[in-house]
């Protein structure tokens, strides 16, 4: 997929955390479970249960230190599920290891609107960035992944899933008009964004679909 023809098609990026994360991701950037791992240097067993296991419910990395990072769960892709739905060999660990290595944006706002409408998050309050994509996707272009699903969720059918998902931008199947073959879901980067208040246009406090303010 040609670069510019993505930033015309999904100008705008959007990411979805936890309520009360701005000041955090402003001043360190927004870092994948893993980036959060090495940040806060959890290493051996006592990182396993973050990292390579199934996040049923939000996760505290450090319980009542200053530095204290909230992991969010990981509900819709319980390991029986994604035995069912794993295609290529990857193992629901390694599946995992994968996912938390990635920072995850909804290129379209039609999908983000449908996870803060989610039984699990509708009452709940949620810090939401939009990205300009027209500064954010030339800067992090080698770091991207595009893909057409929702790669985290299993639910309502374990949709048949395997490493392949993931694809480069210039990777991404188009048709003749140079549009995608299948519509974009996940905008994906590698590791973290520490610089991701640059490329930040507003950050709106969320629950559902009603704004309850804007933040920044």
């Amino acid at each position: 997929m040609d670069l510019n023809k993505l930033i015309e098609l999904y100008p705008r990026v959007y990411h979805m955390a936890e309520r009360g994360a701005w000041d955090s991701i402003r001043a360190h950037g927004l870092m994948s479970a893993t980036a959060v791992l090495d940040y806060l240097a959890i290493e051996g067993n006592a990182r396993s249960r973050f990292e390579s296991e199934n996040r049923h419910m939000k996760m505290d990395v450090k319980v009542g230190h200053p530095s204290n990072i909230v992991l969010r769960d990981q509900k819709p892709m319980p390991e029986g599920r994604l035995i069912q739905a794993l295609t290529d060999g990857t193992t629901p660990r390694q599946w995992y290891e994968l996912i938390n290595h990635k920072v995850f944006f909804w290129a379209e706002e039609a999908r983000l609107h449908r996870l803060l409408g989610a039984r699990d998050y509708r009452r709940l309050e949620h810090d939401v960035l939009t990205l300009d994509s027209s500064t954010f996707i030339p800067a992090y272009a080698d770091a991207i992944w595009l893909c057409h699903m929702n790669s985290g969720n299993t639910w309502p059918m374990p949709h048949r899933r395997g490493t392949e998902i993931f694809r480069r931008i210039p990777d991404y199947p188009v048709k003749h008009s140079g549009k995608p073959d299948k519509t974009v879901v996940e905008l994906v980067v590698d590791y973290a964004v520490p610089d991701i208040a640059s490329f930040v246009l507003e950050v709106r406090r969320m629950r559902g679909s009603e704004v309850l303010g804007v933040i920044a």
